[in-house]
């Protein structure tokens, strides 16, 4: 797949990264791991209840939606091959992710973000800056996001309805792969970030959060 991406002329390489931006914000995207709610009846009857955790599935739709594109951007401008060919990996696993937020969210009557194509825009962008900061500064943004990211679907375990088991396994199964790939951002020589970039990263997390609640 690196050998792939340096053989590609700048025109294809244009052409690759709308097309996995259409694919990932106007597609039905599609898992490659089952869905792991699958065999957890849906008991969740209360329409309140219903409502809250269909936003909050909503907001962790978002949030991969975001992950999808800060991966895609930092691959782009990534100059190790090994890290391109990992962050892609972990891309893959987003998929999964993606695929699964959207499945619950239908199954909750409701539907995805409609800002999609701004929380995509916005952390591609976002993605591509810390790539060309320099591989280590864009691994220290992996892990950072990861870490932040495992906090954020803490807190939906702790307020995701008590009777949605659906959600909360797929929630805790989500929480899984992104401390793994924290962990191997740390393990593979991260530079540990300033206080003020974690503090905006933070900041512009809870504007998405509120934002994909309800949009």
């Amino acid at each position: 797949m690196a050998e792939e991406s340096r053989d590609l002329s700048l025109a294809d390489r244009l052409i690759r990264e709308v097309d996995r931006a259409l694919r990932t914000v106007a597609a039905a995207n599609v898992a490659a791991r089952p869905y792991p709610a699958e065999a957890i009846p849906d008991d969740l009857a209360d329409p309140a209840a219903r409502r809250h955790a269909a936003g909050l599935m909503r907001v962790n739709h978002a949030g991969e939606i975001a992950a999808q594109a800060l991966y895609h951007g930092q691959a782009l401008t990534a100059r190790d091959p090994g890290l391109r060919a990992a962050l892609d990996g972990a891309a893959r696993d987003e998929t999964d992710h993606l695929a699964w937020c959207e499945q619950r969210v239908r199954e909750l009557h409701s539907r995805t973000s409609l800002l999609a194509p701004l929380w995509y825009a916005g952390s591609y962008v976002i993605g591509a800056l810390a790539g060309l900061a320099g591989d280590r500064l864009s691994l220290g943004f992996v892990a950072e996001t990861e870490r932040q990211v495992v906090d954020h679907l803490q807190s939906h375990l702790r307020d995701l309805p008590d009777g949605d088991l659906r959600s909360r396994e797929v929630v805790s199964r989500m929480q899984d792969d992104e401390a793994r790939h924290g962990a191997e951002a740390r393990n593979s020589g991260a530079r540990e970030l300033p206080a003020a970039i974690r503090g905006l990263m933070r900041h512009t997390a809870r504007v998405m959060t509120r934002t994909a609640y309800r949009i």
